[in-house]
């Protein structure tokens, strides 16, 4: 949850300081009202490109995150099994040769 606020708190940062600059540039800058709109136009899809860039950008590296932690879940998980599986054959064992030692006492009872 810290992630998506720090996140929304760079893309906010960012576009904050897009815009004053953007401000700044226009006011430092006087054209005639036509230029000024298309460069308004201008500056706003150069902006726009810039922040859709680095949203993909830190949506590439937030999936590159997911996919090594699945990777490393699922490891845990074929691990876990493998030790699982491990212990119910050591388990079975045991339980094998108590079984026999069980029978060994019954015999001996029984031919006493």
């Amino acid at each position: 949850m810290a992630q998506g606020s720090d996140f929304d708190n760079f893309i906010g940062g960012f576009v904050f300081g897009a815009l004053l600059g953007l401000t700044a540039g226009l006011l430092l800058a006087p054209k005639s009202g036509r230029e000024f709109r298309e460069q308004i136009r201008e500056e706003g899809m150069n902006l726009k490109s810039q922040v859709v860039d680095r949203a993909d950008s830190i949506m590439e590296k937030g999936q590159g995150v997911i996919d090594t932690q699945k990777a490393r879940f699922q490891e845990a998980v074929r691990e876990g099994k493998r030790a699982a599986a491990q212990r119910r054959e050591e388990l079975l064992a045991q339980l094998e040769k108590a079984g026999d030692a069980i029978d060994s006492i019954e015999l001996q009872d029984n031919n006493a």
